[in-house]
């Protein structure tokens, strides 16, 4: 464990963070907020989990950690033992994770699950965050079939509460973007129910 109480100290050691399996973020810091210094954190180690610790409880910064990638965002003051348990139910299910087939033909779009690389022969590679590439699994695993909003949220948030779903629309809005160069590929929603992907 380490403690860094200004965010520009971590600007030449982005390259360490291979090192950890979790940050803690504030979002209120000097110099930089946490926002930014998570998006720096996701740019050079996707597959870090994050979580935010904060005193900043508008609905629209919980939102905004969500959209940018975090596993969890609480609010200060916060109860130890809850903080312990969402850090140790994070750090369970990212370091336990199914056997993954190593490359995926999805239309004309080439998944490597391991890597976590979405490479199209036109447009380049997209580099995952480990929820993305956990989505795109699951919803590849069930592809041509009804998926339930609820089904994924278990699956891949371990929560259904309002900010799991919305931070789960706007993960799905990502996918369909990366997808977008095959048109015969698709994340259809179905009203009220799920979705149903389709290739």
């Amino acid at each position: 464990m380490e403690w860094i109480d200004d965010p520009r100290k971590m600007l030449d050691r982005l390259d360490s963070l291979s090192l950890y399996d979790i940050a803690i973020l504030d979002v209120m810091l000097p110099h930089m907020n946490g926002f930014k210094l998570a998006e720096l954190f996701f740019s050079s180690h996707p597959k870090l989990s994050i979580l935010f610790l904060t005193a900043k409880d508008q609905k629209i910064d919980k939102l905004t950690g969500l959209k940018i990638g975090a596993d969890d965002y609480m609010t200060k003051p916060c109860d130890p033992e809850e903080l312990t348990l969402r850090l140790h139910n994070i750090i369970k299910r990212t370091k336990i994770q199914p056997a993954l087939h190593q490359i995926i033909s999805i239309g004309t779009y080439t998944f490597d699950q391991e890597k976590m690389l979405l490479i199209h022969p036109q447009s380049g590679t997209v580099q995952l965050t480990e929820r993305e590439n956990k989505l795109l699994s699951y919803l590849i695993q069930h592809k041509n079939q009804l998926i339930a909003r609820d089904d994924i949220l278990r699956e891949v948030w371990q929560s259904n509460d309002f900010f799991a779903g919305r931070s789960m629309d706007v993960f799905i809005s990502r996918l369909r973007k990366y997808l977008q160069k095959d048109d015969k590929l698709s994340i259809q929603s179905i009203r009220g129910i799920g979705f149903k992907v389709r290739f």
